[in-house]
């Protein structure tokens, strides 16, 4: 029954892939890419998690494309290099891995901070980290997007738990390591990036997180 369900969800994306190829082919205003992404993203959501509200921000993580794209109202609105886990994908306590699935954002810490400002434990200090990526491993720096899980048993509940596993979207100290993956399980961004994101989502908007 589980091999069945793949499968099915493996159609529909190919055909949305077609869909939307064929869509943004004439819009010419919108890259392509870009907006095809966004056309299939929201496609995936709405049948893959009936009944989600898509109005309002989505951030959508790609572990294979190693961006993170901000939709508005159906369209990208802002597209970043990121680092996910070094680990790869995983849900697992103790795994150091990026979760997979249906999050949102529920708590935004850091506002109103200088830029490069070192987070210990979501606590801004009067520590400034500098670009030279000498602050050391993972330092979070800036602002702090919290995530918490929707799919109890994938992200959310037990041992598995995004919130409980301290799961973020932060600025880094080392923005030589955006591009690839490289971090600690959470979702890195440049630390001018995630200081425009944070000021651009509010507490409470989806985070899709996908490895592709």
């Amino acid at each position: 029954m589980k091999a069945d369900r793949t499968w099915n969800f493996t159609l529909i994306l190919c055909v949305l892939m077609t869909f939307a190829c064929t869509f943004v082919q004439a819009q010419g205003n919108v890259p392509p890419s870009k907006q095809g992404l966004a056309d299939m993203l929201l496609e995936y959501v709405h049948i893959r998690y009936p009944g989600t509200d898509l109005s309002r921000d989505v951030i959508y993580v790609s572990a294979q494309r190693q961006r993170l794209f901000h939709l508005r109202g159906g369209h990208v609105v802002g597209d970043y290099p990121i680092s996910t886990s070094a680990a790869g994908l995983g849900s697992e306590w103790d795994s150091f891995r990026t979760p997979q699935g249906l999050h949102y954002v529920r708590e935004k810490i850091g506002e109103g901070c200088r830029p490069w400002s070192i987070l210990r434990w979501r606590t801004v200090t009067s520590e400034v980290a500098d670009s030279s990526g000498n602050a050391g491993d993972d330092v979070i720096t800036s602002r702090i997007l919290r995530l918490a899980g929707m799919e109890g048993g994938v992200n959310a509940g037990g041992e598995v738990d995004s919130f409980e596993r301290s799961i973020y979207i932060h600025g880094t100290a080392d923005e030589r390591s955006l591009g690839r993956p490289g971090s600690h399980g959470c979702v890195r961004m440049r630390n001018r990036d995630v200081i425009e994101l944070f000021s651009q989502v509010p507490v409470g908007s989806l985070v899709v997180i996908l490895d592709n």
